[in-house]
């Protein structure tokens, strides 16, 4: 796991540029809100909001990062107020927080925009239980969030915006939706809400003050998850990152006993990590977040030992809650979700193949690499649904060795298409006559995989495993590969995800 992180590839050093951006953003927030004379209550949920802001806002374009930036306190302001208000009513406080929960989740619906408005009012809700706020700090908790949002705005849009000289970025695609109760988010946000409730009763079981850290941990398994097997692994990766940071906080935060600047200094290597290590590892930033927590509460005056033997407690909780709720509330199997986006990768993968050939025929208009683009990040989504199949602790070892041999066809149709389009984007590129025989019979593989009742009768159906005369011409070299690879994704992709391979 440590090896992962420090050798997983960044390209452009994105994930660095984003955690040193990130810290500036925050610690710039949180100084604004010091020199503006609020509290220590109003400063950390200033630096708060400001985490939110420059994690959870994800649209593909600088012009719409900066529009829903700009639209978080409309969803957490209300959350904020009627949570405060709701402070001394345990019983409505509980229901509005349930529905918080379903609304945050049901928002997915509307893509990375409503993911992040829903993100930000949870949080807000759950802030002010961490915080314990009441209608009188309001007005400053209003002030200390916006100055956070506009100087982290000030890092994100102006200082640092490294956005603006980076190529397009290819749009998250959407899940993979039907209507009524068939839409994923409609039944994830059932599932959360009751999920949400079991950690709820459970956690105040536990502890009449920190229950909504189960809450918390439900929720948050649930975020950019799709499928019951990415949620079980997600929630087992939550627990075990909790009980490192726990372990670490004995360590750290707790002899510190919130000393200013030691603390100032670790919640901002906190920080970094919780950007640095977001999109390799959950399990490490699940650390670095308990680790900031543990700090935090060391600030506050109330952090001992037990609290945090609470915090691992607490979000086992949760963690059964988001079990239990995907288990048995409409759940949404691994297999289901997983070939849809199997599926859509495929059609991507004709995609670029028609324009790659269209742009070695000579078409001016023709350009693959949108579509390539399109194609990783299908792929990626690919790959994090079929991961559950794939984790060390899964016992289905056929399903395993399945999910194994789809990544490894799917990466080599991605690194075949990649060469394609590099090859097609040269002008000096000629075409071969057998490439549009070539392409027929890709498309022809696609059809067999993405509609079999309906594959389409081309001149030449020979396979690619049949013998196939040497291509001396690179584009050609490259579509025979697809073509194979192609081929040999239809044994897996056809039988039962249960029977074994014959070569397993």
């Amino acid at each position: 796991m440590l090896k992962r992180m420090f050798v997983a590839p960044d390209p452009g050093r994105l994930r660095l540029r984003s955690a040193a951006r990130s810290v500036l953003g925050i610690g710039l927030a949180v100084a604004v809100c010091g020199l503006a004379g609020h509290s220590l209550v109003a400063a950390i949920t200033g630096g708060l909001a400001a985490l939110l802001a420059l994690f959870t806002v994800l649209d593909t374009t600088v012009r719409g990062q900066a529009i829903t930036t700009a639209l978080l306190p409309a969803a957490g302001f209300p959350v904020l107020a009627l949570a405060a208000g709701l402070h001394d009513y345990p019983l409505a406080r509980d229901a509005a927080f349930l529905a918080v929960v379903g609304a945050g989740v049901y928002a997915r619906r509307w893509g990375p925009r409503g993911h992040s408005l829903g993100v930000f009012a949870f949080m807000t809700f759950f802030a002010t239980q961490f915080l314990h706020t009441v209608p009188g700090q309001l007005p400053e908790l209003y002030a200390a969030v916006t100055l956070s949002l506009l100087s982290a705005s000030l890092v994100r849009f102006g200082l640092w915006c490294y956005e603006r000289r980076l190529p397009p970025a290819a749009a998250a695609p959407a899940s993979p939706e039907g209507r009524g109760l068939a839409r994923v988010t409609t039944r994830q946000a059932i599932q959360a809400t009751a999920g949400g409730a079991f950690a709820l009763i459970v956690g105040q079981v536990l502890s009449h003050e920190r229950w909504y850290w189960a809450v918390g941990a439900t929720w948050w398994v649930f975020v950019n998850t799709a499928s019951r097997g990415e949620t079980l692994v997600r929630g087992f990766r939550r627990a075990l990152g909790t009980v490192i940071g726990v372990a670490l906080g004995l360590v750290v935060a707790v002899p510190l006993d919130g000393a200013p600047v030691p603390t100032a200094i670790l919640v901002a290597v906190c920080v970094f990590g919780i950007f640095y290590t977001a999109a390799v590892s959950y399990t490490w930033m699940m650390l670095a977040v308990t680790l900031m927590a543990g700090l935090l509460y060391g600030s506050l005056g109330v952090l001992d030992p037990g609290l945090l033997g609470l915090r691992v407690t607490e979000t086992a909780v949760g963690a059964l809650g988001a079990a239990l709720a995907v288990l048995f509330v409409l759940p949404v199997t691994t297999h289901a979700t997983t070939d849809a986006w199997v599926q859509r990768a495929l059609r991507c993968v004709h995609a670029c193949t028609a324009e790659a050939a269209a742009r070695l025929a000579g078409s001016a208009s023709a350009d693959p690499a949108p579509r390539v683009a399109e194609l990783e990040v299908l792929l990626g989504r690919a790959r994090l649904s079929l991961a559950p199949l794939v984790h060390p602790l899964s016992p289905l070892r056929a399903r395993k060795a399945r999910a194994r041999q789809v990544l490894a066809l799917l990466d080599d149709c991605a690194r075949e298409v990649r060469g394609l389009a590099s090859i097609a984007a040269d002008p000096e590129a000629s075409h071969d006559a057998r490439l549009t025989a070539a392409c027929q019979r890709v498309e022809a593989a696609v059809e067999s995989l993405t509609t079999p009742d309906r594959v389409r009768e081309v001149a030449s159906p020979a396979p690619a495993t049949a013998a196939q005369p040497a291509a001396t011409e690179p584009a050609l070299a490259h579509l025979h590969g697809l073509e194979r690879a192609l081929t040999e994704l239809a044994a897996p992709l056809r039988s039962s995800p249960r029977a074994p391979l014959a070569d397993a």
